[in-house]
């Protein structure tokens, strides 16, 4: 099959989308398809992204990156989006490449650059199918990024919705891998919402045969961490992560849990990381930032950890919530989002009333104080990804995509 991608994101960046775009075509390299991936260019930050240059051109059998001009994205100094100019170059790539389907990854992003629905136009030229992939509540995250009154923001949103519909209703299909996230776009407006098994987990890079003893100082250099119970919080230091309930909550942490036994590991980086320095030094000495980490770097951080902590209230499935089970960890969450979709409260986590402090401060003294019970949600968290392979997820999307080219 010869399949064209445009993609919100890719590697180098590393979060949630550009892992599932870079796995997926893994797979499809690996199954003999051809791919031709449209991305933004990550060349103008070699600083953040030294090794840009391995994740262009030819990077697996069949599989050619097209990066586009872009600029910087919501002013967030490593995000970047595609520019309006470059959709030119999209269509005559994808005039050589005559694929028989275009996938379209975070649209409504892309949107913002190129000011139009990409791939639409071209599908119809050519009476091919184009489909559609929601990642992330993108509208959900203006209260996070805009100063305004909660009324403003909420007239916002209902404005942007019917754009939202506009967007997705002109592909041939919406995906998503969130049962949740399935049923809020159908309430939306969406008339073409499909759900599927479309995420998977690596379970021989994540994995719990990972621990090791002496971790943090064999590898992070870090003294008087592996002893204690180790608390990690991985991704993006943005707003929409949920980083203001969480400096709100430390307070509450601290009246329960004794903070001298347990060290934050925060992994990621981002606009917030010097205001999270400041307030948790008001607490605790035990916090230790490792900035911006390879995909490879991942698995081992995990498994090596004893608690995922994630506060967002925003998320669609999160991929680092499946990482986590794999590596055997518990999850602390909200119960919002498509977070509710893996996590099965009291067995392979636990979740916690949103925007309350006193119940994530309460939930999160159980699991720091019970090491069987973590063990336990860990070996749980295992069994609840022991099905869910890259190699079924994309065998799933080309099924979708198989089906939608013989509806043409």
């Amino acid at each position: 099959m010869k399949i064209a991608i445009i993609s919100s994101g890719f590697l180098p960046v590393v979060d949630g989308v550009t892992i599932t775009v870079f796995q997926r075509i893994q797979k499809l390299s690996q199954l003999g398809h051809q791919v031709l991936l449209f991305c933004p260019d990550y060349s103008a930050l070699p600083t953040i992204y030294p090794h840009w240059k391995d994740y262009t051109g030819d990077i697996l059998p069949g599989v050619r990156v097209i990066n586009l001009d872009s600029t910087a994205f919501m002013g967030v100094d490593f995000e970047r989006n595609v520019s309006q100019k470059s959709y030119q170059m999209v269509l005559e790539e994808l005039e050589q490449f005559q694929p028989e389907i275009i996938h379209v990854d975070e649209p409504e992003r892309l949107w913002l650059g190129f000011l139009k629905r990409p791939g639409i136009d071209f599908s119809k030229q050519y009476n091919i199918p184009c489909v559609s992939f929601f990642h992330s509540n993108l509208m959900e995250y203006l209260e996070d990024y805009l100063p305004l009154p909660s009324v403003i923001i909420a007239g916002i949103q209902f404005l942007l919705k019917f754009h939202f519909r506009w967007t997705y209703n002109g592909y041939n299909a919406t995906l998503t891998a969130s049962s949740s996230s399935a049923k809020k776009l159908v309430k939306v407006g969406l008339h073409n919402v499909i759900y599927g098994n479309l995420l998977g987990i690596d379970l021989e890079q994540f994995n719990p045969h990972k621990r090791e003893d002496n971790f943090f100082a064999k590898h992070y250099h870090l003294s008087n961490v592996d002893d204690k119970v180790k608390l990690i919080f991985l991704g993006r230091l943005t707003p929409d992560k949920g980083w203001k309930f969480t400096l709100k909550a430390l307070a509450k942490i601290q009246e329960l849990i004794d903070l001298d036994q347990v060290s934050f590991i925060i992994a990621g980086d981002g606009e917030l990381k010097d205001e999270i320095a400041q307030n948790f030094k008001f607490f605790t000495a035990n916090i230790h930032f490792l900035g911006r980490l390879e995909p490879s770097q991942v698995a081992g951080l995990l498994a090596n950890s004893d608690i995922h902590i994630t506060t967002s209230e925003k998320e669609t499935r999160g991929l680092t919530i499946l990482e986590a089970f794999a590596s055997g960890i518990p999850v602390l969450a909200p119960a919002a989002g498509g977070v509710i979709d893996s996590i099965e409260s009291g067995k392979n986590g636990l979740l916690f009333t949103p925007k309350n402090a006193d119940d994530f401060a309460k939930k999160l003294k159980v699991l720091v104080e019970n090491s069987e019970l973590r063990e336990q949600m860990g070996q749980q968290g295992r069994e609840t990804v022991q099905d869910c392979s890259w190699d079924e997820a994309v065998q799933n999307l080309l099924e979708i995509w198989k089906q939608q080219i013989e509806q043409k």
